[in-house]
């Protein structure tokens, strides 16, 4: 492997040289890797959410891709449903090494280019830890809470600093380094009166220091630059969601804060449309605000309320087709009405209606290749209920549009049998009709094939009583 990635840079350094003689100005860029375990035999390289190229792996699962006319920025790798942004700048010729079956965690670069990639990787991998810790942190007054994550601010800041002066990067990593520390920490603010214990959000919001959100005065809710960014986008919708807090309380005198109210989505959506002009930005908000709502609703009336606002703000036509048609399907699949049918197929490849399936108490839950950790920890609980409701039918589908043998080997490489395992017929329409979204969503569906439930959650605190409910019905 060693071997392999020095005869890459070294080939990569011999091209540019030659390229640069021949170049007046350098605009170009090299990236290469290997993926061990590979799921497909090609990665997508994108920017700004526009497909560059689909490329292949060689029989070794290996490439080597030059982009040319490099408009230097934030690219995105992905590979069989998993991805990974990266920092391409003219001359770089990045390389990667990654496995599939520990993809974040096992990515390290190598060549022109990979300090400030390892960099960011392991600032992410680092983020993704922090936030845990700052769920527990939410439990502390809110005046100990803020010295806590300043502090975590200076230490970031501090391991720029060192990493600046040492390396000297450009002053793009810089400006997307500072808005990864700056938004991180925004987002540990914003995040507090959620992850807080007290059910009273807005008595929790009112005693706060003063100073807790004065970041806020420097935000640009219509940053180009940032509006594809992880940390950005994340903050923005706690921001969003804490800001309507206030605006809700002033109307709705409610000493318990309700996520699933309509007046309070409401609020939010109206929100979005008059601080947000950035049509990216905005319609990306909009959309996941309301499909989380729509979600976890079952009224069908707030359902049609909410859906007129959306349409009314959104610019997005697609969107707003794509929006119509979910609220349509979550309107049909009501509790005490027959679960609409859809084909499946067996991993036999056999093509069989839904319902010739269903003679018994039965659970329909969902998975993906693109939610790895939600297939392996919902399989462990589905194989631990399994043992305790033998009178009960559990049913796990793929959504996925990825061929049969990939879902094949992932089950098999993780220990699962694929007995009751199926994949959708057809993924775009059966979504669809069964409105699967969010991936956690699990349909209960008793003895005489009739929806007992319509949208659940193997995990939830309440499940296994609405399981001998509808074991006892």
């Amino acid at each position: 492997m060693k071997f392999y990635f020095t005869f890459l840079s070294v080939l990569i350094t011999l091209i540019s040289c030659k390229n640069d003689s021949n170049e007046h100005s350098i605009n170009y860029a090299y990236l290469g890797g290997e993926i061990i375990n590979p799921t497909t035999n090609f990665i997508v390289l994108t920017k700004d959410d526009a497909v560059i190229d689909t490329v292949k792996l060689d029989g070794r699962n290996r490439f080597l891709y030059k982009i040319k006319d490099l408009n230097e920025g934030l690219y995105t790798f992905s590979h069989g449903g998993e991805f990974q942004l990266i920092l391409l700048e003219p001359e770089d010729s990045l390389l990667f090494r990654l496995n599939t079956l520990d993809f974040d965690e096992s990515l390290v670069y190598s060549g022109k280019g990979n300090r400030k990639n390892n960099y960011f990787i392991n600032e992410f991998l680092q983020n993704e830890d922090e936030e845990k810790y700052i769920l527990k942190l939410c439990q502390l007054d809110g005046a100990t809470y803020q010295k806590r994550v300043d502090s975590l601010k200076v230490s970031k800041i501090s391991a720029l600093e060192s990493f600046s002066s040492k390396y000297n990067p450009s002053d793009l990593f810089l400006k997307i380094a500072k808005a990864n520390i700056d938004y991180s920490y925004y987002f540990s603010k914003e995040v507090y009166p959620f992850g807080h214990y007290g059910k009273n959000k807005a008595a929790i919001l009112k005693s706060l220091p003063e100073d807790f959100y004065d970041y806020r005065n420097e935000i640009n809710y219509n940053d180009e630059f940032l509006s594809s960014h992880h940390n950005y986008n994340k903050f923005l919708r706690y921001n969003l969601s804490n800001l309507s807090l206030t605006s809700h309380d002033k109307h709705d005198n409610n000493a318990c804060y309700d996520r699933k109210s309509l007046c309070y989505n409401l609020d939010r959506l109206k929100l979005i449309d008059s601080l947000i002009s950035n049509p990216a930005i905005k319609d990306e908000l909009l959309y996941h605000f309301t499909m989380g709502y729509l979600s976890k609703s079952k009224n069908d009336e707030n359902n049609k309320i909410l859906l007129k606002s959306f349409l009314e703000k959104s610019g997005n036509e697609a969107s707003k087709k794509k929006m119509a048609r979910y609220t349509n399907s979550i309107n049909r699949i009501k509790d005490g009405e027959q679960l609409p049918e859809i084909k499946l197929v067996n991993y036999k490849e056999e093509v069989l209606k839904i319902n010739k399936l269903i003679d018994s108490p039965t659970v329909l839950s969902f998975w993906s290749h693109t939610y790895y950790d939600h297939f392996k920890e919902s399989h462990y609980k589905l194989k631990e209920l399994k043992v305790k409701y033998p009178e009960v039918k559990f049913i796990m589908v793929n959504i996925d549009s990825y061929a049969m043998e990939k879902s094949r080997r992932l089950l098999e490489g993780s220990g699962f049998n694929n007995t009751n395992e199926f994949k959708l017929d057809n993924p775009e329409e059966a979504t669809e009709v069964l409105a699967v979204y969010p991936m956690t969503k699990t349909i209960l569906i008793d003895k005489n094939r009739k929806v007992a439930n319509s949208n659940t959650n193997i995990f939830s605190v309440q499940f296994e009583e609405q399981l001998l409910g509808l074991i006892n019905k």
